[in-house]
């Protein structure tokens, strides 16, 4: 039987304005984006952690920061509304996370790496989840000062999603729990 659907309009979709979302209880997740070298890819992990309630970003290293027009033209002003914080390396940002008790989780593909859809979120436990460049990954040592890795697991030919889609995926699977 075929059923009739229909686009919601926007005003149905109950949007929050950045006020409202600066408001909002946040998902207890940061990200740390170690390295990224593609402004657009910044642009849409801003977006994405906007729909996810995501509470901070930190951009480290290399990686572009906000205003920025190739950040605006992906993220459509999400990062007017996500908090973010700029650090000279990752190791920087991890030792600030780490000094207020998040759990660094590196988005990996290394050796013990914990398969995403086996991992189990700790209520009330904060996470701080680091995604790196796009050519080298993850720096090797963040991932040593991490203490878990996660993987998504990869059938194709291809052993690499791009970090914005891995990030999309990873905070699709970690705010289940919060939605």
């Amino acid at each position: 039987m075929k059923k009739n659907f229909r686009k919601r309009s926007t005003s149905e979709l109950e949007r929050k304005n950045i006020h409202e979302y600066k408001n909002a209880v946040k998902t207890p997740i940061v990200l740390v984006l170690d390295n990224i070298r593609s402004a657009n890819n910044v642009g849409s992990i801003f977006r994405t952690a906007d729909a996810f309630l995501i509470e901070h970003i930190y951009l480290c290293g290399i990686t572009a920061c906000p205003p920025h027009k190739d950040i605006h033209k992906t993220a459509l002003g999400a990062e007017l509304s996500v908090p973010h914080t700029y650090y000279n390396s990752t190791t920087e940002a991890i030792n600030f996370l780490q000094s207020h008790n998040y759990t660094i989780i590196s988005i990996e593909q290394a050796e013990g790496s914990t398969a995403l859809h086996n991992f189990e979120q700790t209520t009330g436990e904060k996470y701080a989840l680091i995604f790196g460049n796009e050519v080298f990954g993850v720096s090797d040592d963040v991932i040593q000062n991490s203490d878990i890795c996660i993987e998504i697991p990869q059938l194709g030919t291809k052993h690499s999603f791009n970090v914005s889609v891995t990030c999309g995926i990873v905070l699709w699977e970690l705010s289940k729990k919060y939605i």
